[in-house]
Formats: C-alpha cells, structure tokens, sequence
C-alpha cells in the first residue's frame, strides 16, 4: 500500500502540474483573441487545436487510470487506421515535399509508435511486451510504404529511444536533453528562415526541404519583423505571404509551427507554443508513471515538436487529439499496480513512496 503522506504528495504535485497546462492552454487562447481583434484575424484554428489538446489531455488521464496498457494500445491502432483509412490526413492540394503528406501522416504514425511503446513499458508480460514494441516497428514499415520517410525515421527513433531508457536512472536530466533536442530543430529552421546559415547549408537544406518551404520561412520571417508583438493576426499569413500568394497549390501556411506562431502571433505567440511543450515535459517529469514510459513519451512528443518545426502538422486536429492522449495517458495514475520502475525513483521526495515494513 502506499503511505498517506506520499500520496498527498503525488496529488499536490499533480494539481502544480494541471494548474500549469491549464494557465498555459489558456494562454494560447487568450493570445490569439487578443492578436485576432488587433488585426482582424481568423483565432478558430488555434482555439480549436487548444481544445483539441484539452480534450485529448483529459481522455488520456481517464484511459491511462483505467486501462495502462490497453488506452495506448487502442491510441496506437486508432493513428495507424486513420493513417489507412485516410492517407492524406489533409483538405486540400499538397505541396510535394520529403515530409509526406504535410507532415501528418508522419506525426500520427509516430504518436502511434510512441503510444505503442508506452503501452509495452506498462505491460507485465514479455509476450505482449514483445507484440507491442513489433506493432512500432510496423508503424515504421507503414510509413515507409506510404512514402513518408520523416515518419519512418522518427518511428524508428522512437522506438530506439523507448528501448534505450530502460535502464536510465535520471528521468529529469532525459527530459532535459529531450527539450535541448526541440529547441536545436526550431533554432536551425529560424535561422535558416533569417539567412543566418552558411549559403552552402541552405543550399542543402532546399534540396531536402524545397526552396519553396524555404521561402514560405523566409516570408514567415519578415512578417515578424514588421510586428514582433502582436504578428500580423491568427490565420492571416496565407494572404500576406508573396510567396503563398503566388502559388496555386498553397494552403497558406509557412509549414512550420514556430514560425506561423512568430509570424501571426507574434513574440508572445511563439513563448506560449514554447510553453506547451514544456508544460507536458513538466507534467511527465511530475507524473507517477515508471521512468521508461515517461521517457518513452517524452522523446515521442520531441519527435513531434521536430516534425511540426519544419511541417504543418499541428495544422490537423487528429494531430493535437493524439499529442494530448499520448501525454495524458503517461502522466495518469493507475488504479491497478505496475510493474516497478527499474530505475531508482527520481522523482520529488514523498512522490508515492511504499512505506518500510
């Protein structure tokens, strides 16, 4: 049984946490209304990818307490349906790019992966464990076939990764490492968007990313120069982008999630989306579940926050559904026991401990 002091413990720790994600999703919204009455703006998107969060954040914390391994293994098989069923994952014409269809068939099937992993960690029996971490590795084939090679990539290393921590004794310094992962991906694709690369490696970065998306950047980049405060309004770059304007299959994004944040939203814009991030990477570090699922889903959610740096992935609602159950359930309490973290416990003193006998 656990003491009655650590479960207190475990209960302030969460309320810290939920009363972060709560301030920061808030904020997201508020930020958009206020930018979107500034400059005549369109905030639905956002508003609706706040919810979508929310929404999935909760889901998962009820289907992590009830169902450990199952509620991420059904999270897994629904992304890669949906994957199936809908290969496109987008509403209209597509740009040609190495990222697959926009970037969301890539974050599904990595969501998917990770889920499946998480699932694996949580799981007593080997067999099933195995079984698990072979349906990640499916997720990898899928993307391949489907012609996503960035979703091949990242469900791959996430399932190196799912396998690499599970010996790690220090779950804050993985995290650590995990959000210096992300800031490095969004630090080279504002500096690419700034020329403040080496002609040689921009050159080489069109040649992967197309100097089409390299413009959009580029655009993205100036419209926050024009307004660092407040951006130019909530789905307004479409319209004030030259180089989306002067292109016919356009969805009027900069396909990358830092930089429409920058460009639209302003300074304030691209903390806030800074500040989800690490409002979930806070709520895993905090949470009670073992050191390996923790990790696990931290380095999905990084993968993810690499995909959507230089892709429109967070531009899909099934997207921001997934990123919330996935981070919902691995920071949920379980009401049945599982299995021992087989690392020392690092968390904040008191976080659940099992009393001396």
């Amino acid at each position: 049984m656990t003491s009655a002091s650590g479960t207190d413990a475990d209960g302030e720790r969460r309320i810290v946490s939920d009363a972060a994600g709560v301030v920061v999703l808030g904020g997201c919204a508020g930020w958009s209304l206020i930018t979107a009455a500034a400059h005549d703006g369109r905030p639905e998107g956002v508003l609706l990818a706040v919810l979508a969060v929310a929404a999935g954040y909760a889901a998962g914390r009820i289907g992590g307490a009830l169902l450990p391994v199952g509620a991420p293994f059904a999270g897994a098989l629904a992304g890669i349906g949906l994957t199936v069923a809908v290969p496109h994952l987008a509403p209209g014409p597509q740009i040609n790019t190495p990222l697959g269809h926009a970037g969301a068939t890539a974050a599904v099937l990595t969501l998917s992966a990770g889920a499946a992993c998480c699932a694996a960690w949580a799981a007593e029996v080997p067999a099933v464990r195995f079984a698990l971490r072979l349906l990640a590795a499916g997720t990898a084939v899928l993307a391949g076939v489907l012609g996503s090679t960035t979703g091949c990539v990242t469900c791959l290393a996430v399932l190196l990764c799912s396998l690499a921590v599970g010996r790690t004794r220090h779950r804050g310094a993985g995290l650590a490492v995990l959000a210096a992962v992300a800031a490095l991906v969004t630090g080279l694709t504002w500096a690419v968007a700034a020329r403040a690369v080496p002609g040689g490696l921009v050159a080489a970065l069109e040649g992967r990313l197309t100097p089409h998306r390299v413009q959009l950047w580029q655009d993205a980049w100036h419209l926050l120069r024009g307004d660092a405060a407040l951006g130019v309004g909530p789905g307004r770059f479409g319209e004030l982008s030259a180089t989306s304007a002067q292109s016919l299959l356009s969805d009027g994004k900069p396909h990358s999630a830092p930089l429409q944040q920058a460009a639209e939203q302003g300074i304030v814009g691209v903390a806030l989306l800074a500040a989800a991030f690490g409002w979930m990477l806070f709520a895993l570090w905090r949470g009670p579940r073992p050191t390996p699922v923790v990790l696990t889903a931290g380095a999905t959610l990084t993968a993810l926050a690499a995909i959507a740096a230089i892709g429109n992935a967070l531009s899909f609602t099934a997207v921001s559904v997934g990123a919330g159950l996935l981070a919902g359930t691995a920071t949920a309490r379980p009401l049945t026991d599982e299995p021992a973290d087989p690392a020392p416990d690092t968390r904040p003193r008191g976080a659940g401990r099992t009393p001396a006998r």
